[in-house]
């Protein structure tokens, strides 16, 4: 049964999402994006996931708000997860809303895609409310279905909120980001800051025709006890 109302959900929602993405095509709303990221690690919320990493994206975004979006990681060494997230989206003005389904190989025992038993499967669902308050924005990230579970067995709805902070100094466009977790979870044992980080981006040129984003950010996870530094380009 729950096999079938998760199946029926994911098919109401593409299906709203794909006569959305019809109409808004005969209109010419749509806009498409496509992209990778080269990273020297892949560091998510605070917690190491690899090391050097290719990080592909795609998106298609309607006029009316609606977005659909597919993006992956896969790192050089064989120990490294490996990741592959949908999400479905709508934004107003300054707020938006997200669906994720995060898919993680090495998050559960058994590594295969359609298996969504909660307490086998190695998705995990998350929503996602944000706003931006032009000075800073905020958003916050709750797990409500998959394989989240806290140590007593539990469902734990693990919970990450953080606030971004973006500035410019000199050329580099800056963001000073803060995230943390309210309750035990996937990110800690409990209420912890859990990321804190300071990131610099800056346009590289390699000629006059091409340049190429890159970026840099320091990266410290208190809780963890640990500090990482990490490099990327982006085409």
């Amino acid at each position: 049964m729950k096999k079938f109302v998760k199946s029926l959900t994911a098919g109401l929602m593409t299906t709203v999402f794909m006569s959305t993405m019809a109409h808004a095509q005969e209109s010419h709303f749509v806009t498409a994006s496509v992209g990778a990221d080269l990273v020297s690690g892949y560091i998510w919320r605070g917690s190491d996931c690899g090391g050097f990493s290719v990080q592909p994206g795609i998106t298609l975004e309607t006029k009316n708000g609606f977005s659909i979006g597919a993006w992956g990681s896969v790192g050089l060494d064989k120990e490294d997860t490996k990741e592959f997230d949908l999400s479905l989206g709508y934004a107003v003005d300054k707020f938006s809303v997200t669906v994720t389904d995060y898919w993680f190989d090495a998050y559960q025992s058994s590594t295969r895609y359609f298996l969504y038993d909660a307490h086998s499967t190695a998705h995990v669902f998350e929503g996602t409310l944000a706003y931006d308050f032009d000075l800073f924005s905020l958003s916050v990230n709750t797990n409500f279905a998959g394989s989240d579970y806290k140590s007593d067995g539990d469902r734990a709805y693990s919970t990450y909120i953080e606030a971004v902070v973006p500035f410019t100094v000199d050329h580099l466009d800056m963001a000073l980001e803060v995230g943390g977790t309210p309750a035990e979870g996937a990110y800690s044992d409990g209420a912890n800051i859990v990321n804190i980080g300071l990131s610099a981006s800056h346009d590289v040129k390699i000629s006059d025709q091409l340049s190429i984003p890159a970026f840099a950010k320091v990266i410290m996870n208190p809780y963890a006890d640990k500090v990482y530094f990490v490099f990327g380009v982006s085409f």
